[in-house]
């Protein structure tokens, strides 16, 4: 598809950008630094930075106006879908980038991550517009829609009503077969990394064995096996597949570094509800957040909050708030019926008619949870999930996690390094660390109720859990006070690297 195609068109219903989208376009003057540091997206092609800077950030980046989201609308609702895809897929391949050119900027060309929440924002209009395209062909009978897990990632699959998918082929979601050649990419280079760092080792130490002679100082490589045929080995038991597959759970994985220290003590437990999963798609609706001392010697404040689940107790948590925030008119017109049975929130009633603000749209509110972030370590359950969103929603999140002033715990590396409870079974294959499951082991939630999957709620079963949890293993001499753990607070920081 030519660049022609690929220009957005910005809706007619476009506004004047109101208060707290100021920012956007300003942030297309940091688009100079960007080029410099970061020529090539997540894909390896080269970045078009005019296209960039030509987008209209705070009108509107799609195709459609207001008029061609209806059914029935005389525009080419085809030739719209196939455009907003192009802008997506060029826009989302920018923004899959950016974090890792910002955290790899050792020389600090790149002083601010307002572009790529910028370019978050306008991608997140965006999708609602191509969802309600999508929608529009539902009601026109066009097409039927089914959800297909591809992989790790969940997409929206056409079936025309004619039987002829093959003409849809051009407006299909690519967002599966996009995410998922990037993984493999990313796993085949860290096998030449790693093939690169054994190559190495053995040039620089040649032949050198262990004093044993048995085996080799490389770990990825077996002991001399010697020339006489080994017997074929039986069928593996059910056994020898549960053995091998506690073995696989218990090595050490890049989420170990967000585990706690022995000198942890005062959190804020944190836990955010969107509309879905990538935070360059979807909003923030609900933020909880609440503190606790984590050190059963630090004196605990009185507190007498009352939760939503009235059988929950505050103990020693304290300064807790509920936030509430809204959806544009769009997404508002979107039935999330998903978020809806999970959460109870129905996002159909957070549309600009119900006076809740926007979180990506309003500075106060992202400062002050910055203020709070940065004050103590902040505690998630799956803390990369709140870290994605907050990288992309508030304002001097990224510099400041960059420069080391925040730290992150994720109480899931607790469950599966700590708690022999979560270890893969039957039912659990991979384990079992859910929240849900992790707070009902540590006596935080009643076996008989459920997770309430709303920030606050979460955050204080979260925190209630992970004190009840290094109660127990300070007692037991594990844990942060076992062999491997760590002393100071622990969790995971972004060093200084210059």
């Amino acid at each position: 598809m030519s660049d022609a195609a690929h220009a957005p068109h910005t809706p007619t219903a476009a506004g004047t950008p109101a208060a707290g989208r100021e920012w956007l376009e300003s942030a297309k003057d940091d688009i100079g630094m960007w080029s410099a540091a970061m020529p090539k997206d997540a894909d390896g092609h080269t970045i078009d930075w005019n296209w960039a800077r030509a987008l209209d950030l705070a009108g509107g980046v799609g195709c459609a106006s207001d008029d061609d989201l209806e059914p029935d609308a005389t525009s080419d609702l085809h030739e719209l879908i196939a455009r907003d895809y192009a802008v997506r897929d060029r826009l989302e391949s920018i923004i899959a980038q950016c974090s890792t050119a910002f955290m790899t900027d050792f020389d600090r060309i790149i002083a601010s991550y307002r572009l790529p929440r910028a370019l978050a924002y306008a991608n997140r209009r965006l999708n609602d517009e191509i969802a309600l395209l999508i929608a529009r062909g539902v009601a026109e009978g066009r097409w039927t829609v089914t959800e297909e897990r591809r992989r790790r990632i969940t997409v929206s699959v056409l079936h025309a009503t004619d039987g002829n998918d093959a003409a849809l082929a051009d407006i299909q979601d690519r967002s599966a077969d996009v995410a998922n050649a990037r993984a493999d990419r990313r796993s085949r280079q860290r096998e030449q990394e790693r093939a690169g760092r054994r190559d190495m080792m053995r040039a620089n130490l040649g032949s050198a064995t262990s004093q044993a002679g048995s085996a080799t100082l490389f770990g990825d490589d077996k002991p001399a096996q010697s020339a006489s045929p080994q017997p074929s080995r039986p069928e593996q038991s059910a056994q020898d597949v549960a053995n091998a597959r506690l073995r696989d759970y218990r090595k050490p994985d890049w989420r170990d570094a967000y585990l706690p220290g022995r000198d942890i003590d005062t959190v804020m437990g944190i836990d955010i509800e969107t509309t879905g999963i990538d935070p360059a798609r979807v909003y923030v609706i609900d933020v909880g957040f609440e503190f606790m001392n984590m050190n059963p010697d630090t004196p605990t404040q009185p507190n007498a909050y009352r939760y939503e689940q009235d059988y929950y107790e505050a103990g020693d948590a304290y300064g807790q708030a509920r936030l509430a925030f809204g959806v544009p008119a769009r997404a508002a017109r979107l039935d999330n019926r998903i978020i809806r049975d999970l959460t109870g929130i129905d996002v159909r009633e957070r549309g600009p008619e119900s006076g809740l603000r926007l979180f990506d749209e309003w500075p106060a509110a992202q400062q002050g949870l910055l203020r709070r972030l940065e004050t103590q370590p902040y505690v998630a359950h799956n803390a990369t999930f709140e870290h994605g969103f907050f990288m992309l929603n508030v304002a001097g999140y990224a510099e400041s996690y960059r420069a080391g002033n925040i730290t992150i715990i994720d109480t899931m590396p607790m469950s599966k390094r700590w708690d022999p409870g979560s270890e893969p079974d039957n039912e659990h294959p991979y384990g079992d660390n859910k929240l849900d499951s992790y707070a009902k082991r540590q006596g935080a939630l009643d076996p008989s109720r459920n997770e309430r999957h709303l920030g606050l709620e979460d955050a204080h079963i979260m925190l209630v859990a992970m004190k009840h949890h290094l109660t127990d293993l300070r007692a037991e001499g594990r844990g942060p006070w076992g062999a491997g753990g760590t002393s100071g607070v622990g969790g995971k920081r972004c060093g200084r690297r210059w």
